[in-house]
């Protein structure tokens, strides 16, 4: 049986695309290796992310490392998909011509249909090719199988003047409430408790299928079903944020009292030139309003500093914001112009280094909000996912926390006898920055 190896880079709405892709291989003729996996597959397949600089060169190294391998025999085909070839695909194909083939992210019956020539005659192969409809609905997991993300929409419709995601992804297309709730429902029986809504801009999901706002319909229709823990949302958009939203996070348990908001800045003037549909004052309302309805919950965002717009003073006025709310947990990017977008226009004006002093300062700022908001759960027991053993520990996660990107829950293995997907009560006994330890009750 010949063997495919996936690699998924970027973000979790990459890593649902590549689960439907997997999903839908013929399970008689492939055995799928795991990313980690040290054995060297018949096809690679790599799904590239576009997304800032950094992200786009990690998928170039990626892509040109592949191509060593197969130049050496090691692989012996070689597929790119995804948001970097939406974007440079002309480009691409023109310098690597070693890749076998090359597809943008709307085309994901191409990719199953060309992986099926590889072991089926090229009658059934074109006969597969022809029968192809791709169902989101079916998918191999990437994830642990006990928690998964759910992508509700497709592309963008804010018109933010950095990012270049409407013109990857293109415009907002929502999914029904029906199909997603079916999904859902198939992957609860696989085992999944925890559930991570995602899209562009979760707020925005329903206006363009049922004419207003409804993730908070969709989220009472997800809670219904019997075995899901948890529901967690990203990305929530801070621009005409639901208000139904925040009456359903104070009496729905199982949704999470998290609140991933973005805000990229809080100076009014860099908002503007940014695009974002906001300012500072109308910013601060929400969040005050948001923390006094939902004492208990934390709050996650992202910032960028660098933008073309951003002077001292506003850098300046970013940190006296940072030091004053105490963000539960913060990112920062620097600003990456992309081609294309109206921030291109500006000139990048800002040096690489002052934008990696200005990241730098804002880090230092959290990493002090981190500890000390971290320290006060010391004593608390809270509810905790286990999801991996590594080292000496389990590793879990809170209700406040999500994979990859946030803190984690450190429990020493000689201390209890624990299982992977299962949700512990335990004592909170130390803290970090990032980390919290603990021991079950």
């Amino acid at each position: 049986m010949a063997t495919i190896k996936l690699i998924s880079l970027g973000c979790s709405k990459n890593t649902v695309d590549s689960e439907v892709i997997l999903g839908h291989l013929l399970p008689e003729h492939w055995t799928c290796l795991s990313a980690e996996s040290a054995q060297h597959p018949d096809v690679l397949l790599i799904n590239t992310c576009g997304f800032i600089g950094d992200a786009k060169q990690e998928s170039i190294d990626m892509i040109l490392q592949a191509v060593m391998m197969k130049n050496r025999g090691v692989i012996r085909r070689l597929y790119v998909m995804g948001c970097l070839v939406q974007r440079h695909g002309e480009e691409l194909r023109r310098e690597i011509p070693e890749v076998d083939a090359w597809f943008g992210v709307r085309e994901p019956e191409k990719v199953v249909g060309e992986i099926a020539k590889e072991e089926l005659s090229a009658e059934k192969a074109a006969e597969a090719a022809q029968s192809v409809s791709i169902s989101p609905e079916q998918r191999m997991l990437l994830t642990p199988s006990h928690y998964a993300y759910l992508k509700i929409s497709e592309g963008c419709d804010r018109a933010c003047a950095f990012c270049a995601i409407p013109l990857i992804r293109g415009k907002h297309v929502s999914r029904p409430i029906e199909s997603l709730v079916k999904e859902v429902e198939a992957l609860v029986q696989q085992g999944v408790r925890e559930l991570i809504l995602v899209a562009q801009d979760v707020t925005y999901y329903g206006i363009d299928l049922y004419g207003r706002q409804r993730l908070s319909d969709l989220v009472e229709a997800l809670a219904k079903i019997e075995d899901l823990r948890w529901i967690r949302l990203q990305y929530l958009y801070p621009h005409s944020f639901p208000e139904d939203l925040i009456s359903l996070m104070q009496r729905e348990p199982k949704l999470c009292a998290y609140i991933d908001i973005p805000l990229q800045h809080i100076s009014t003037p860099v908002l503007h030139s940014m695009q974002r549909a906001t300012d500072k004052e109308t910013t601060t309302a929400l969040l005050q309003k948001l923390r006094t309805a939902l004492p208990h919950a934390v709050f996650r965002t992202t910032l960028i500093v660098g933008f073309p717009t951003e002077t001292e003073e506003a850098f300046e006025e970013l940190k006296d914001f940072v030091r004053t709310f105490k963000f539960d947990r913060l990112g920062v990017f620097t600003y990456s112009e992309e081609e294309g977008t109206p921030a291109a226009a500006l000139k990048d004006v800002v040096s690489e280094e002052e934008k990696a002093r200005r990241a730098d300062e804002i880090m230092a700022l959290q990493e002090d909000i981190s500890l000390s908001l971290n320290e006060a759960r010391v004593g608390q027991v809270m509810e905790v996912v286990i999801d991996r053993e590594e080292g000496d520990y389990y590793v879990g996660r809170t209700r406040y926390d999500s994979p990859e990107v946030d803190d984690e829950v450190l429990i020493p293995l000689a201390d209890a006898r624990l299982q992977i997907g299962n949700f512990y009560q335990v004592r909170i006994t130390e803290a970090e920055a990032h980390d919290l330890y603990g021991m079950p009750v």
